[in-house]
């Protein structure tokens, strides 16, 4: 079998070390492929029991420097389907859009719609529910300024939501970022977090903190 370059660095990596975070996105530099842009990833492990419903975190975060990914957004809307596509949305419609959803059209990364629309979308709420597409008031995709969430949107906004056993994923931006900008986008990250502590959470909150590449090995950091 022919021993690649990656191989090599990933046998000489120590998964056990606790690295600074400058240092790790340094070493993953090293395995990032060269065919395309790989993003920066982070797992964050929380002390929460995403069982109880004052511990179950979901928070929108607009990165500093945002994901470096295009984003394709939806608006669902009757009455302010111009400014939806002035405002930069690729998918613009109101209850036409509603019955192609419906029917299985998912060419999007992220939904919003306008208040009035709201009673009609529980006909797509199976739909988008599952796969974290559902418009939410609290997290801003529900609302009349239109035009403001899709550029919010466009500028980066990531959600953070704990899945199962207090685990958040979550995208940094792209490895040819700058270390700096990348290490922003991560603090900012567990800044948010910080601050999302519910109350009732006991003990150690932040248990462990990885970070790793699309197609590479995860290290453990320290921040």
């Amino acid at each position: 079998m022919r021993i690649t370059k990656r191989m090599k660095v990933l046998e000489s990596l120590d998964i056990k070390k606790l690295y600074d975070l400058n240092e790790a996105i340094e070493v993953l530099r090293n395995y990032t492929s060269k065919k395309f842009d790989e993003s920066l990833e982070i797992a964050v492990r929380l002390g929460i029991d995403v069982t109880k419903a004052d511990q179950n975190i979901r928070l929108m975060l607009t990165l500093p420097h945002g994901t470096g990914k295009k984003v394709r957004v939806a608006v669902i809307t009757n009455d302010k389907q111009d400014e939806a596509k002035k405002a930069g949305a690729e998918v613009v419609g109101g209850d036409d859009l509603i019955e192609k959803i419906a029917g299985g059209q998912l060419d999007f990364d992220r939904v919003i719609a306008s208040t009035d629309m709201m009673p009609k979308m529980s006909k797509v709420a199976r739909v988008l529910g599952p796969k974290g597409l559902m418009p939410n008031p609290k997290l801003g995709t529900v609302t009349n300024n239109i035009a403001e969430a899709v550029a919010t949107v466009k500028a980066g906004q990531i959600e953070l939501r704990a899945e199962k056993k207090g685990i958040i994923h979550a995208g940094c931006g792209k490895m040819s970022f700058t270390n700096d900008k990348l290490v922003e986008n991560v603090t900012a990250i567990i800044d948010a977090l910080k601050k999302a502590k519910p109350s009732t959470s006991k003990g150690q909150y932040i248990l462990g903190i990885s970070i790793s590449t699309t197609q590479g090995p995860g290290l453990k950091v320290n921040i």
